[in-house]
């Protein structure tokens, strides 16, 4: 039977209209996100895998990039490459937010 997913990770990074990230900015935190989440073992296949999308816009435009960890309900603003490595290791790792990073909360907890 298949590992049921813990969070799935939505990162704008790429937006067509850039209005709230540089996009440069925006596919070096997705690179960093996927090497990460690989790093680690958490990717599809794993006991506790992580799903990752990457996304045009998360319709909060501002502070981008933006990451939402869902279930969580938890919005990341200015997510570059080193702050995703501080969400990793302290958010999804040790189950604590980022708060300095956190930008919202969405309420939409299950």
């Amino acid at each position: 039977m298949p590992a049921v997913v813990q969070r799935h990770l939505l990162l704008c990074a790429t937006p067509s209209k850039p209005r709230c990230c540089d996009p440069a900015v925006g596919q070096a935190s997705w690179n960093q996100l996927k090497q990460r989440i690989r790093e680690l073992g958490l990717d599809v296949g794993s006991q506790a895998p992580v799903l990752r999308s990457k996304v045009d816009c998360l319709r909060v435009c501002m502070a981008g990039p933006v990451l939402l960890v869902w279930p969580d309900g938890i919005c990341y603003g200015r997510v570059t490459p080193a702050a995703v490595d501080r969400i990793v290791d302290q958010h999804l790792l040790a189950g604590q937010p980022v708060e300095d990073l956190v930008i919202g909360r969405t309420g939409w907890r299950p």
